[in-house]
Protein backbone atom coordinates (compact mmCIF):
# COMPACT_ATOMS: atom_id res chain seq x y z
CA UNK A 1 0.00 0.00 0.00
CA UNK A 2 1.10 3.73 -0.67
CA UNK A 3 0.39 6.60 0.77
CA UNK A 4 0.85 9.86 -0.84
CA UNK A 5 3.49 12.29 0.31
CA UNK A 6 0.76 14.36 1.61
CA UNK A 7 -0.35 11.61 4.80
CA UNK A 8 3.54 13.01 6.55
CA UNK A 9 3.27 16.32 5.64
CA UNK A 10 -0.01 16.12 7.93
CA UNK A 11 0.65 14.12 10.47
CA UNK A 12 4.15 16.02 10.78
CA UNK A 13 1.64 20.01 10.55
CA UNK A 14 -1.20 18.14 12.61
CA UNK A 15 1.79 17.06 15.09
CA UNK A 16 3.14 20.42 15.33
CA UNK A 17 -0.07 22.18 15.90
CA UNK A 18 -0.51 20.70 18.89
CA UNK A 19 2.51 22.47 20.38
CA UNK A 20 0.79 25.29 19.95
CA UNK A 21 -0.71 27.79 23.30
CA UNK A 22 -4.23 29.21 23.38
CA UNK A 23 -5.01 31.49 20.57
CA UNK A 24 -1.84 30.88 18.74
CA UNK A 25 -2.05 29.64 15.08
CA UNK A 26 0.73 28.91 12.46
CA UNK A 27 0.15 29.99 8.67
CA UNK A 28 0.55 27.05 5.83
CA UNK A 29 3.40 29.04 4.38
CA UNK A 30 5.31 28.73 7.85
CA UNK A 31 4.20 24.78 8.37
CA UNK A 32 5.67 24.70 4.83
CA UNK A 33 9.17 26.02 5.42
CA UNK A 34 9.85 24.27 9.25
CA UNK A 35 8.81 20.98 6.64
CA UNK A 36 10.67 21.90 3.71
CA UNK A 37 7.80 21.26 1.46
CA UNK A 38 5.57 22.90 -1.37
CA UNK A 39 3.44 25.77 0.34
CA UNK A 40 0.51 25.09 -2.48
CA UNK A 41 0.77 21.36 -2.29
CA UNK A 42 0.01 20.95 1.63
CA UNK A 43 -2.07 23.82 1.62
CA UNK A 44 -4.78 21.31 -0.37
CA UNK A 45 -3.80 18.86 2.55
CA UNK A 46 -4.75 21.45 5.05
CA UNK A 47 -7.86 22.95 3.80
CA UNK A 48 -9.01 18.75 3.76
CA UNK A 49 -8.06 18.20 7.77
CA UNK A 50 -10.12 21.75 8.16
CA UNK A 51 -12.74 19.99 6.35
CA UNK A 52 -12.56 16.77 8.03
CA UNK A 53 -12.80 19.03 11.64
CA UNK A 54 -9.36 18.45 13.03
CA UNK A 55 -8.24 21.73 12.23
CA UNK A 56 -9.29 25.19 12.85
CA UNK A 57 -8.91 27.77 10.24
CA UNK A 58 -8.70 31.66 11.38
CA UNK A 59 -8.77 34.04 8.01
CA UNK A 60 -7.28 37.50 8.11
CA UNK A 61 -3.46 38.55 7.87
CA UNK A 62 -3.15 37.15 11.34
CA UNK A 63 -4.51 34.27 10.29
CA UNK A 64 -3.62 30.30 9.93
CA UNK A 65 -4.16 27.24 11.51
CA UNK A 66 -4.75 25.33 15.31
CA UNK A 67 -6.23 21.92 16.06
CA UNK A 68 -9.74 21.77 16.35
CA UNK A 69 -9.20 18.71 18.55
CA UNK A 70 -7.17 17.72 21.42
CA UNK A 71 -4.28 15.67 20.32
CA UNK A 72 -6.08 12.58 22.11
CA UNK A 73 -9.33 12.83 20.17
CA UNK A 74 -6.98 13.25 16.43
CA UNK A 75 -6.18 8.97 15.19
CA UNK A 76 -3.90 8.79 12.43
CA UNK A 77 -7.03 7.07 11.01
CA UNK A 78 -8.72 10.35 11.03
CA UNK A 79 -5.45 12.12 9.14
CA UNK A 80 -5.28 9.55 6.79
CA UNK A 81 -8.91 9.59 6.03
CA UNK A 82 -9.15 13.39 5.82
CA UNK A 83 -6.49 12.88 3.07
CA UNK A 84 -6.87 10.48 1.14
CA UNK A 85 -10.61 9.80 1.44
CA UNK A 86 -12.99 7.12 2.47
CA UNK A 87 -12.35 4.30 -0.22
CA UNK A 88 -10.66 1.72 0.70
CA UNK A 89 -6.95 0.98 -0.59
CA UNK A 90 -8.36 -2.09 -2.32
CA UNK A 91 -10.91 -1.85 -5.23
CA UNK A 92 -11.75 -5.44 -6.44
CA UNK A 93 -13.03 -5.02 -10.22
CA UNK A 94 -13.81 -9.30 -10.10
CA UNK A 95 -11.64 -9.85 -13.08
CA UNK A 96 -11.92 -13.56 -12.22
CA UNK A 97 -15.06 -12.67 -14.37
CA UNK A 98 -13.25 -11.80 -17.84
CA UNK A 99 -11.00 -13.26 -20.08
CA UNK A 100 -11.92 -16.19 -22.50
CA UNK A 101 -14.53 -18.96 -21.64
CA UNK A 102 -16.18 -17.09 -18.92
CA UNK A 103 -18.03 -19.68 -16.40
CA UNK A 104 -21.93 -18.53 -15.51
CA UNK A 105 -22.63 -16.38 -12.14
CA UNK A 106 -22.81 -19.47 -10.03
CA UNK A 107 -19.06 -19.96 -9.97
CA UNK A 108 -18.71 -16.16 -8.30
CA UNK A 109 -21.27 -16.55 -5.56
CA UNK A 110 -18.60 -16.78 -3.13
CA UNK A 111 -16.98 -13.68 -2.36
CA UNK A 112 -13.00 -13.72 -3.88
CA UNK A 113 -10.79 -14.95 -1.72
CA UNK A 114 -8.18 -12.42 -2.69
CA UNK A 115 -10.45 -9.74 -2.31
CA UNK A 116 -11.65 -10.56 0.97
CA UNK A 117 -8.04 -11.05 2.02
CA UNK A 118 -7.28 -7.63 1.11
CA UNK A 119 -10.26 -6.14 3.09
CA UNK A 120 -9.18 -8.01 6.54
CA UNK A 121 -5.97 -6.46 6.13
CA UNK A 122 -7.19 -3.20 5.48
CA UNK A 123 -9.40 -3.67 8.15
CA UNK A 124 -6.26 -4.49 10.53
CA UNK A 125 -4.45 -1.34 9.33
CA UNK A 126 -7.02 0.75 9.34
CA UNK A 127 -7.36 -0.43 13.39
CA UNK A 128 -3.84 0.03 14.08
CA UNK A 129 -3.96 3.82 12.57
CA UNK A 130 -7.65 4.33 14.74
CA UNK A 131 -5.32 3.46 18.03
CA UNK A 132 -2.52 5.46 17.67
CA UNK A 133 -3.71 9.44 18.08
CA UNK A 134 -0.96 12.31 18.29
CA UNK A 135 -0.87 12.48 21.69
CA UNK A 136 0.43 8.79 21.08
CA UNK A 137 2.84 10.26 18.79
CA UNK A 138 3.94 12.94 20.68
CA UNK A 139 4.77 10.96 23.68
CA UNK A 140 6.82 8.51 21.65
CA UNK A 141 9.04 11.75 20.58
CA UNK A 142 9.48 12.77 23.91
CA UNK A 143 10.86 9.51 25.00
CA UNK A 144 13.53 9.31 22.40
CA UNK A 145 14.15 13.28 22.45
CA UNK A 146 16.85 13.04 25.66
CA UNK A 147 18.72 16.07 24.90
CA UNK A 148 15.63 18.04 24.25
CA UNK A 149 17.29 18.68 20.70
CA UNK A 150 14.12 17.83 18.75
CA UNK A 151 11.42 19.89 20.93
CA UNK A 152 13.96 22.39 20.77
CA UNK A 153 14.05 22.87 17.19
CA UNK A 154 9.91 23.46 16.97
CA UNK A 155 9.57 25.65 20.22
CA UNK A 156 12.53 28.29 18.54
CA UNK A 157 10.79 27.89 14.73
CA UNK A 158 6.89 28.73 16.45
CA UNK A 159 8.32 31.59 18.04
CA UNK A 160 9.42 33.07 15.16
CA UNK A 161 6.31 32.29 13.09
CA UNK A 162 3.49 32.05 15.83
CA UNK A 163 0.22 34.51 15.20
CA UNK A 164 -1.70 35.56 18.37
CA UNK A 165 -5.08 35.66 17.26
CA UNK A 166 -6.61 36.91 20.46
CA UNK A 167 -8.95 34.01 20.96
Amino acid sequence: MKLSEGIEQAIHCVTMLAGLAEGQVLSAAALAEYHGVSASYLLKHLQALSGAGILATVPGPKGGYRLALAPKDISLLNIVLAIEGPAPAFRCAEIRQRGPKPLPVRYFQAPCGIASAMHAAERVYRGELAKTSIADILAGVQAVDEDGAIAGRGTDFIACHVRQTGR
